[in-house]
């Protein structure tokens, strides 16, 4: 009986939750898993539950400006802020790690956000030394290909003396997508459960009224575009979709985010090379608001070409707004796309990508009917509120695990 009321009792409260990333909001540059682990922070707030995340004030080569070392409200979720001075690429901070030692045993669940990175590390190590649950996102940073062709030898060194420990002693693992999870499964590790739940996708905000930036009122002056938002990074395989071009006529692409690692200069640089450059726009910069909506009202086709991409959340706003998707197989979300035809899923090869958008570019009412059955299947499916009742399940299934376990040891 005691088993069964412990059992019962972690269905039925409210969750005191810790959420360790290595950095939040205003950090904007680092793309989608900032934006997607505060909305799902946001959401499980508004369920009531008691939401805290400890995170460090990076962001990229300065500081938020955000107060340090006290809570701050940012939508219902208490946010606190910690400096890291030196090592900042491993976002090493000292008055963090001595925040989530002091705190952890104060908190139900501590959900762990991301690989490779020292306030992860020290997270579950914390989790494990007070006997609290947690669940570790690598958020697609265990991506084989991805390993080995960006600081390999670093990498597989974390792996073997850090990660792997981390990962198998965690009570779970969240994966966004089958095929994260299948990159997951075939390192063949002794894995706990792994639960596949996809982020959530926003509403597209209410806006007032208001001009566009000059660069974007330029970009879509001429009409209907291909679009591609998001980092501007190696990875995306941005430089793929510039290759199709020569064999796709009518296509212009705009290519806008945040520029990693001058990737923008040296898209715009393969431009020239390939002949396209008259058809290519980079806006190498953080888009939002008014902006972003209107890329998204004049994009015909959202292309997402990534070498890996562990969910692909821009490509899921893209849908919600109704534009068709292509996307190449490594996408998360390719799944998706080709399961309800919401666009193609092509071959990751120039010829395999070309071919694509000519189709969807070819065929203007087909291309309209996939992109209502993208928006009818992510306002359906993809909700934060949807998403946010899934990982509560998943917290208090796995904080009765550890209630049983402390009850029987």
């Amino acid at each position: 009986m005691l088993l069964k009321l412990d059992e019962l009792q972690a269905w039925d409260k409210l969750l005191r939750l810790l959420h360790v990333v290595p950095t939040y909001l205003p950090a904007v540059r680092y793309g989608g898993p900032i934006r997607s682990v505060h909305a799902l922070c946001r959401e499980l707030a508004v369920r009531g539950h008691d939401v805290h995340v400890y995170t460090t004030n990076v962001d990229g080569p300065g500081n938020s400006a955000v107060p340090l070392g006290r809570p701050v409200d940012v939508e219902g979720v208490q946010v606190t802020y910690f400096p890291s001075t030196l090592l900042r690429r491993l976002y090493w901070s000292p008055p963090l790690g001595r925040a989530v030692t002091a705190g952890t045993a104060s908190f139900d669940v501590v959900h762990v956000h991301a690989i490779y990175l020292w306030p992860t590390w020290k997270a579950g190590r914390a989790a494990r030394a007070f006997r609290r649950p947690y669940v570790l996102s690598p958020r697609g940073m265990l991506v084989p290909e991805l390993i080995r062709r960006k600081s390999r030898w670093i990498k597989r060194t974390w792996i073997a003396l850090i990660e792997r420990r981390n990962i198998e002693a965690a009570a779970a693992v969240h994966t966004t997508s089958t095929v994260e999870a299948e990159h997951l499964k075939s390192f063949g590790w002794a894995l706990p459960p792994v639960a596949t739940i996809p982020h959530g996708v926003d509403d597209p905000p209410s806006l007032p009224e208001c001009a566009l930036t000059a660069d974007v009122a330029a970009a879509i002056s001429g009409g209907p575009i291909v679009l591609a938002l998001g980092r501007i990074s190696w990875e995306k395989g941005l430089d793929r979709l510039l290759a199709a071009l020569p064999q796709v006529a009518s296509a212009r692409v705009v290519i806008a985010g945040g520029d990693a690692d001058g990737q923008a200069a040296h898209l715009a640089s393969e431009a020239h090379r390939l002949g396209v450059a008259d058809r290519v726009t980079l806006l190498a910069r953080f888009i939002d608001g008014a902006d972003k909506e209107a890329l998204f009202g004049a994009a015909r086709v959202f292309a997402m070409t990534s070498l890996s991409e562990n969910f692909g959340l821009a490509a899921f706003e893209a849908m919600r707004r109704g534009v068709p998707v292509l996307a190449t197989p490594d996408v998360g979300m390719s799944e998706i796309v080709r399961e309800i035809s919401a666009g193609v899923v092509v071959d990751p090869s120039p010829a395999g990508i070309a071919k694509g958008l000519n189709a969807l570019l070819a065929d203007p009412g087909e291309s309209r009917r996939m992109g209502v059955a993208g928006q009818a299947h992510v306002i359906a499916n993809y909700s934060w509120q949807a998403v946010a009742q899934r990982m509560e399940d998943l917290y208090r299934t796995v904080l009765g695990a550890s209630k049983t376990r402390d009850a029987t040891a």
